[in-house]
């Protein structure tokens, strides 16, 4: 049998794997290195991406909350101009005011009442 043996702090494993180029990447002073075991590294990791879903949905929905309130501010506007519009359209339908249109294109409203035209069927 093989006989345990210690690490030398100085001498590094040869290896490639995934924590040995972590720990190239991000040199962990030990303190830290004991305070933040490998075995949390999933959960960590886990959370961290729920972290930034989170961020994102929230900027996301900011977005739309601010696009919803613009667009309301413009269906406000469009609701008023209508309301204006139907307001001319209806005092410029009035039968005065169509006699004085049409008065000013040589057209003069009649005085006599008008009257129906029957037909006989014979």
């Amino acid at each position: 049998m093989a006989s345990n043996t210690y690490k030398l702090p100085g001498k590094k494993s040869a290896s490639g794997s995934f924590f040995s180029l972590l720990d190239k990447v991000f040199p962990m002073d030990e303190s830290l290195a004991q305070a933040i075991h490998v075995r949390f590294l999933p959960q960590i990791i886990f959370v961290c991406l729920l972290s930034v879903i989170y961020i994102g949905s929230r900027h996301h929905a900011e977005k739309r909350i601010r696009t919803i309130s613009r667009l309301e501010t413009q269906v406000e506007d469009m609701r008023a101009d209508f309301t204006t519009l139907k307001a001319e359209y209806k005092y410029a339908s009035k039968q005065s005011e169509v006699a004085k249109k049409a008065a000013k294109l040589g057209l003069v409203e009649s005085k006599e009442s008008p009257y129906k035209i029957i037909v006989n069927q014979e």
